[in-house]
């Protein structure tokens, strides 16, 4: 007996939407939107909404209800939304906004559950924020390497980091807020970060406030230029990442280089 076997009838598939509407989206995943017996969808855009409802009459929101104290709260409830149309043995595909698996704990929850649950389950890729921002500043991951950290787990776990290697740090407006963005509750949180950074770069050193062209193609990126020092008084939204450019590159170790045999090759 094979594992497919042993599955129960109902299957979940999580894809994205990419960051634009219609033009991120992989065929893929449209395949699975389009054949769903049930379409659940989390996005922000009444007019991605409307096109999911276009391609798949079936199509509704998943409940998400900001007047929680705390996020997970709500996500917890999102999954249970998720996992009741699998349980009556359907088809589900859940659209979640860029790449779903990327700052989306109920997307990895449903998934989770679902597995636990013994259906089949699986998550497809989307273009992603970060995929955005190495095309549009120019950053290839590939030569100086690249850190990613989300910025409140970035300052409370004090992570180790290297200051020659680019450094990217996500929901800078949400720095230390276990619930939802308040308009001004980000100021205080830049206030901390800067001078933490400011033990490992100069007050001078040029950092990138950064937001993703969203929704449509012809939105530009927003790609703010700053020093280092004027960042607590950076204007911030909710998708706002904050990209470190690295210092300079990473002094060589020559024994390692002899050891591989790069010193005689130039």
């Amino acid at each position: 007996m094979s594992f497919e076997d042993n599955l129960q009838a109902g299957s979940l598939t999580i894809v994205g939407t990419g960051i634009q509407l219609v033009g991120h989206l992989t065929l893929g995943a449209q395949a699975h939107i389009v054949q769903a017996d049930k379409l659940l969808f989390a996005v922000a855009d009444p007019l991605t909404a409307k096109w999911l409802r276009s391609l798949n009459a079936t199509a509704e929101a998943i409940p998400y209800n900001t007047d929680r104290t705390r996020r997970k709260e709500t996500y917890r409830e999102m999954v249970e939304r998720i996992l009741t149309e699998v349980r009556q043995g359907l088809n589900v595909c859940a659209v979640f906004y860029g790449h779903p698996g990327v700052f989306a704990d109920p997307a990895h929850g449903a998934l989770k559950q679902a597995r636990r649950e013994g259906f089949k389950a699986q998550m497809l890729p989307g273009i992603s924020a970060e995929d955005c921002l190495f095309a549009d500043v120019g950053l290839d991951p590939g030569v100086n390497g690249c850190q990613s950290f989300e910025a409140t787990d970035f300052l409370i776990r004090r992570r180790k980091f290297d200051p020659t290697c680019a450094l990217i740090l996500w929901q800078i407006a949400m720095i230390g807020n276990l619930g939802f963005y308040k308009e001004g509750s980000h100021l205080h949180g830049l206030t901390v970060l800067a001078e933490v950074l400011q033990e490992y770069y100069s007050f001078d050193h040029e950092v990138i406030v950064y937001e993703a062209a969203v929704y449509y193609p012809v939105c530009e990126p927003v790609i703010k230029r700053i020093p280092l020092s004027k960042l607590p008084e950076a204007n911030v939204t909710p998708v706002s990442t904050l990209y470190v450019p690295p210092l300079g590159p990473a002094p060589l170790d020559r024994e390692m280089m002899a050891r591989l045999g790069m010193e005689n090759r130039g």
